[in-house]
């Protein structure tokens, strides 16, 4: 039976293929205050300029391309049970092969209705337009966490770190929550890796072995150490 494998990817990862994050601009995302485009709030004070945002988001990521690090973490399902957890919201796992991926803070390329969350449609278009609604009727907005939202996937996130053999995160200093909480779950006896070229979060646990590299370059390593 192949050792379960798990996952934690953030924004660093889709960075290195050409995907900005709010990040990396003091709290900005595109000039935009991340309260703006990113909480429901801004969604009622500005749908126009939310949905334009999220519209804009998904053409970029339409072109962007996964890089060698999504590709190694597919290829490690030849040796692991491996199910990434991604605090992402494109989808460059799927397209480097990943089989098993659970989306924290939501997706792209889907949509969602404004009044019923449970009604989530896949979308074949970058462009959600003013009266794109859904079967009940409201207007379709992005299938986005925003801050101040539940994460409705924490739960299997959870189950999911108490079962891991290995526990990997990458692209993330493991400072925004809940999802840095998930390493509190992951069993004592489990492996754990983080590589991420910044400082770390605080609460990390004394058997991390930290890769203080980039998510391409950190993949190399690991790749190393877990295969030999």
């Amino acid at each position: 039976m192949k050792k379960k494998l798990v996952v934690l990817s953030g924004a660093g990862i889709s960075a290195e293929s050409g995907i900005k994050t709010f990040r990396d601009s003091g709290g900005l995302w595109e000039g935009h205050d991340v309260m703006e485009v990113a909480s429901p709030e801004g969604w009622r004070r500005n749908q126009e300029l939310v949905q334009d945002f999220y519209n804009q988001r998904r053409k970029q990521a339409r072109d962007c391309q996964p890089n060698e690090a999504h590709l190694k973490l597919a290829s490690l399902e030849e040796h692991f049970d491996v199910t990434i957890i991604t605090q992402n919201v494109d989808d460059l796992h799927e397209k480097a092969g990943s089989s098993s991926v659970i989306h924290l803070h939501g997706e792209l390329t889907k949509a969602q209705s404004s009044i019923d969350p449970n009604l989530v449609y896949e979308l074949d278009h970058w462009e959600i337009k003013k009266g794109d609604k859904c079967e009940k009727g409201s207007q379709l907005r992005p299938f986005i966490v925003w801050f101040g939202e539940p994460v409705p996937k924490m739960d299997e996130a959870i189950q999911l770190a108490k079962q891991a053999d290995i526990f990997i995160v990458i692209g993330t200093s493991l400072q925004v929550y809940p999802a840095a909480g998930l390493i509190d779950y992951v069993p004592k006896q489990a492996r754990n890796f983080l590589i991420d070229p910044n400082s770390p979060g605080s609460g990390l646990r004394r058997d991390m072995v930290y890769i203080q590299k980039k998510a391409t370059e950190g993949m190399k390593t690991l790749e190393e150490l877990l295969l030999g």
